[in-house]
């Protein structure tokens, strides 16, 4: 009996941590909002000046990142993205690098860092 209690205890253990790791992980957010004083631009759309949230996909699509506006009811942009680590030198604060444009034109946003993070979603451009 002593056996099949232990048995009993030890999975009741596992499943509490398994909850624990679950809902830890549901609740880990990384959406960043990131707001600009000029237009910018991602693959196929620019954004006007404003402020926008920058989120991934899902828990199990970070190389998806969805930008959508301030009030999260319109999605602006979604795609593929290739998973890069921060350069050492840039701070972890910084949430974005920008491509090269024209005078003219928006500054791409080369990469999204999330705030924090030591990695980054770099966007795919054609």
């Amino acid at each position: 009996m002593t056996n099949s209690k232990s048995i009993r205890i030890a999975f009741a253990a596992l499943v509490m941590v398994l909850l624990v790791a679950a809902s830890g992980h549901a609740f880990y957010s990384h959406q960043n909002k990131l707001t600009f004083s000029r237009p910018v631009a991602l693959p196929g759309v620019v954004l006007p000046a404003g402020s926008y949230w920058f989120d991934v996909a899902s828990p199990t699509a970070l190389d998806v990142v969805v930008v959508r506006s301030a009030d999260g009811h319109k999605v602006f942009y979604m795609g593929f993205t290739n998973t890069v680590t921060r350069p050492r030198a840039m701070s972890k604060d910084a949430p974005i690098s920008f491509g090269e444009a024209l005078a003219n034109e928006a500054r791409p946003i080369s990469t999204w860092y999330e705030i924090g993070d030591t990695t980054g979603h770099q966007f795919l451009y054609r």
